[in-house]
Order: C-alpha cells, then sequence, then structure tokens
C-alpha cells in the first residue's frame, strides 16, 4: 500500500477539485491581486480542514458501516446467491436435454415432412403482358 497515492485505481478521479476549477475571474473582470491570493488560501484551507475534521468524526464509523455491508455482500454470494445459481443451472440443464429431446422426437419430424412438401413448390415470375393476351 502506497502511504502517498491514497487513490492508485483513480476512483475518486471526479473529486479532484482545485480552486481555479471553482472560481475564475473573466478577463476585465479583476479583484485585488491580495484579496485573489487570500480567497485561494481560504478556499484551500477550509477544504482542507473541513475534510479533516470531517474524516476525523467520520472515517472510522463509515469504514465500519462499509465493511460489515461488503461483508455481508460477500456472505450472501458465498452462501447464497452462487449455490442457488448452481442448483439452478443443473436443473436447468436435465430440462433442457428434455425439451431437446421433445422437440428432436416430436417437431423435427414434422417441421422435416412440411419442408419436404414445401420444397416441390416452385414460384415462376408472370410478365404482364401474358396476362392481358
Amino acid at each position: 500500500m502506497d502511504p502517498l497515492n491514497r487513490d492508485p485505481n483513480d476512483i475518486n478521479d471526479h473529486l479532484k477539485v482545485q480552486f481555479e476549477d471553482v472560481l475564475a475571474e473573466p478577463d476585465g473582470a479583476r479583484s485585488f491581486e491580495c484579496c485573489w491570493n487570500c480567497s485561494r488560501l481560504c478556499f484551500n484551507c477550509s477544504k482542507g480542514c473541513c475534510y479533516k475534521f470531517l474524516t476525523l468524526i467520520c472515517a472510522l464509523p463509515f469504514a465500519l458501516c462499509w465493511g460489515c455491508s461488503f461483508a455481508m455482500i460477500t456472505f450472501q454470494h458465498v452462501w447464497h446467491f452462487t449455490p442457488l445459481l448452481r442448483a439452478w443451472m443443473i436443473n436447468l440443464g436435465c430440462m433442457q436435454k428434455c425439451f431437446g429431446t421433445l422437440v428432436n422426437c416430436c417437431l423435427a419430424p414434422i417441421c422435416e415432412a412440411c419442408g419436404l412438401m414445401f420444397s416441390t413448390i416452385h414460384v415462376r415470375q408472370i410478365n404482364d403482358s401474358n396476362i392481358k393476351s
């Protein structure tokens, strides 16, 4: 685990917000330089301090809740969903063989007979000049 890069997969890349991403003065509307620099400093300090304060208060309870939530999801998949899906696949596989045999025994001969019967039909184009005569 890299202590400097705490988001190695860029999961929260959309949260990388800087002062310039939020506040910007267009040409022709400029505040005093000292005001602009103090605003930047105030923005960055308040964002950092507020985040650290909220993290200090909420990080451990949230980590506990999310850890339990993902443990329950994992438990459900390991002990419920995966065995249930496996049982369905086994039972439906048997039904698939039965249905396939039924189709091959009952419907296939009928379809083959209809195909042979209709294969003797020939369609010819009739010219309009032959009909009027």
